[in-house]
């Protein structure tokens, strides 16, 4: 059947497993575009109609089961004599696979293995649906560790005959309960027996009970004991061997009382406390017989005479058995059949009558079926027994998305009389099935975005959540729901975590600071000192213990948070350095009025930079010191303006200053006169309408 597509969606890929009742495929559902499990039944059961029937209730009855540990089931459906299921695919490995290639497994992974099998069988036996068939093979682990429970059901479905054709019960007889073995009706402790050797052959590798053909498989179930597992594997702890011998009793009522609590155990059986505690006890332990069989002993050849022909005292059998006696007794052998006749005949007289008589009371009632749509499942049944009635388990799902879930959509009989205790099969309603969530992490939004609105997410529903990090900006970083979990796309709101890049902040500007304050700076923006040290050297840049220059990134440049930096703190200006001091005198465009002064100067530290910071104002003539830092090979400029107009342009040489001109308190003092009216300024003298001069020290 490889390649042949059923229902126009799922395309089958590859066989993946099978059993005697069905195989299972591969296929690619090209509507929703995943990958899915079909199982297809198999064409020697097709025109068994009574198997069919039940094999599509019962499927659709574990379709009910909603489980991280229960396979789900997506679809059911038949194409022309092609009856199939389609499920959750498993990308993983069955447990008997496991178990063949690694057994005895550790303790630990056995026991989690065991608790998500008995979550999901707890979740089953909530919902009145018995697995009767657990065992490694139909136990499914994803490669991330998940544990799947599927067949729910199909075992329920199998006829008498099916069984027998199919040999399910040769592959399953050494999983089998006691009960299940004697072919009584089967419950909640069937599965947790089941489960109980399932953890058995975990942890030892091997079954509790082995026999030369089935039957006798299913003999040592009901009679005999099996090895205790510490025996085959000492590294058991007493605690997980204890969980073992109580699921396992032969005994329903000494196994566990459900699933939940044997589940309960399991997640406190490897505490340390409980490791070393007593092996667990059982009141019918106490009696020797009470689990062994009864045997019937065999006839002795010195027992023959003695049940053939009893002794009778005082000779009287010898004397019947004479000639002589033989030949006086009258023969009367009509006197037995005919007292024997009387008494059959008196019999039936006596039970045709007890017939008749209690027919009338043996027939049940009629009663009226009540209408129980739109009622919640509950009160439908609630309703039903309260008049005599019994509803069929499970009932029926039908996917209705106008009807809240779980209420009585039909039922197979309404408003008519019926016996009292006759089953009503009920069809119940449940939303539709809601698909995984698709992993998103690794795409850009923008293709995450795309994935979603194709299966009909509704853009305004997707949430960008934006955290730094070093991912490409964009990067979808994590997403919730989580891949895999089912959602719906029309009203669930999906949030993305999404990475903008690398966090970046300001490099704070440094320059004209003191080491104190760059540290208090750097500290405070998440910044660090490179080796903690600073570099001192001199500078015209910056007068002593000031910061002059700061690498790698300037101010106001990007950099990460922790970015390491070095600091340049100046110790002072060069030995070669000259700081002489220049009175400017200048005077305002109008005497008596006030004008706006600006000076501007050129030297060691910088090109064009304002003197003051902020312009002065002046409404008379005013003589104003202006002290140059002069360097080798640079020279010194002083440009007065007022009122936003150049009025004098004064240069200061180095080599015209004198060697001792570098105090800034007590060098050089040249003054500059821009005095007059506005008028344009003059060439290398700064001659305006008033006088320019510069005089050395000592002038």
């Amino acid at each position: 059947m490889i390649g042949q597509t059923l229902g126009n969606r799922y395309e089958l890929l590859a066989r993946v497993g099978g059993g005697g009742m069905a195989l299972v495929y591969k296929a690619r559902d090209n509507l929703l575009n995943r990958y899915v499990a079909v199982k297809v039944l198999r064409q020697q059961f097709v025109h068994d109609d009574d198997f069919v029937r039940r094999f599509r209730r019962e499927a659709q009855a574990a379709a009910s089961l909603s489980h991280p540990n229960i396979v789900s089931i997506y679809d059911v459906g038949q194409e022309e004599d092609t009856h199939y299921i389609v499920m959750e695919f498993v990308d993983g490995a069955n447990l008997n696979e496991i178990i063949r290639e690694r057994a005895p497994l550790q303790t630990d992974e056995a026991v989690k293995i065991a608790s998500q099998i008995c979550d999901a069988l707890d979740h089953a036996h909530l919902n009145q649906i018995i697995h009767r068939d657990i065992k490694p093979h139909n136990i499914l682990i994803g490669y991330n560790g998940r544990v799947k429970v599927t067949d729910f059901g199909i075992a329920r479905a199998a006829t008498s005959s099916t069984i027998t054709q199919t040999g399910s019960v040769v592959g399953s007889v050494h999983y089998f309960s006691p009960e299940h073995a004697k072919g009584v009706a089967t419950g909640e402790k069937s599965d947790i027996y089941s489960l109980g050797i399932v953890l058995y052959q975990m942890l030892t590798g091997r079954l509790p009970f082995l026999g030369e053909s089935p039957i006798s498989v299913a003999l040592k179930h009901l009679q005999e004991p099996f090895e205790q597992p510490r025996k085959v594997n000492p590294h058991i702890p007493q605690s997980v061997e204890n969980v073992i011998l109580r699921a396992m009793r032969k005994n329903p009522q000494e196994r566990y009382a459900s699933a939940a609590q044997m589940l309960s155990d399991l997640e406190t059986c490897l505490q340390p406390q409980r490791l070393n505690e007593p092996p667990v006890h059982f009141g019918s332990d106490d009696d020797p017989e009470s689990d062994k069989t009864r045997v019937i002993p065999a006839i002795r050849p010195d027992m023959r005479n003695t049940i053939e022909a009893p002794a009778i005292k005082g000779g009287a059998a010898e004397e019947r058995w004479d000639n002589r006696g033989l030949e006086d007794k009258p023969r009367r052998r009509w006197v037995l059949p005919t007292v024997l006749g009387i008494m059959a005949a008196v019999l039936i007289g006596v039970l045709v009558w007890a017939v008749i008589a209690l027919k009338g009371s043996l027939t049940p009632p009629d009663v009226m079926v009540p209408s129980v749509i739109h009622m919640k499942l509950d009160e439908a049944r609630a309703k039903l027994e309260s008049v005599g009635l019994k509803v069929e388990e499970p009932p029926l799902y039908e996917v209705n998305k106008e009807v809240e879930p779980n209420t009585v959509l039909k039922q197979s009989k309404q408003d008519i009389k019926v016996k009292e205790g006759s089953l009503i099969t009920l069809t119940v309603s449940k939303a539709p099935d809601l698909p995984p969530m698709p992993g998103l992490k690794g795409l850009t939004l923008e293709e995450s975005s795309s994935k979603l609105e194709e299966l009909g997410v509704n853009p305004d529903n997707i949430r960008p959540k934006e955290v730094f990090d070093d991912s490409e900006p964009g990067t979808v970083l994590d997403q919730k729901p989580a891949e895999g979990d089912p959602f719906d796309p029309e009203n669930d709101a999906i949030t993305l975590t999404v990475s903008k890049g690398k966090e970046e902040i300001d490099m704070p500007n440094l320059i004209g600071k003191t080491e104190a304050e760059a540290r208090a700076e750097l500290e405070k923006n998440n910044l660090k000192l490179k080796d903690d040290k600073v570099i001192t050297e001199p500078s015209y840049m910056a007068e002593k213990g000031k910061v002059f220059k700061q690498f790698p990134a300037e101010p106001n440049e990007k950099v990460p948070p922790g970015t390491e930096v070095t600091l340049y703190v100046s110790s002072g200006y060069p030995p070669d350095a000259k700081e002489p001091t220049w009175n400017v005198t200048v005077s305002p465009a109008q005497e008596g009025q006030q004008s706006t002064i600006k000076i501007v100067v050129s030297d060691a530290k910088g090109d064009n930079r304002d003197y003051w910071d902020a312009p002065r104002k002046i409404s008379q003539t005013t003589t104003f010191p202006v002290t140059l830092v002069l360097g080798p090979g640079k020279d010194g400029t002083i440009i007065v303006y007022r009122d936003g107009k150049e009025i004098a342009r004064t240069p200061v040489p180095y080599e015209d200053m004198p060697a001792d001109a570098t105090d800034a308190a007590g060098g050089t003092d040249a003054t500059t006169d821009a005095s007059g009216s506005d008028q344009p300024p003059a060439g290398d003298g700064g001659q305006t309408d008033g006088q320019t001069g510069g005089q050395g020290n000592g002038q």
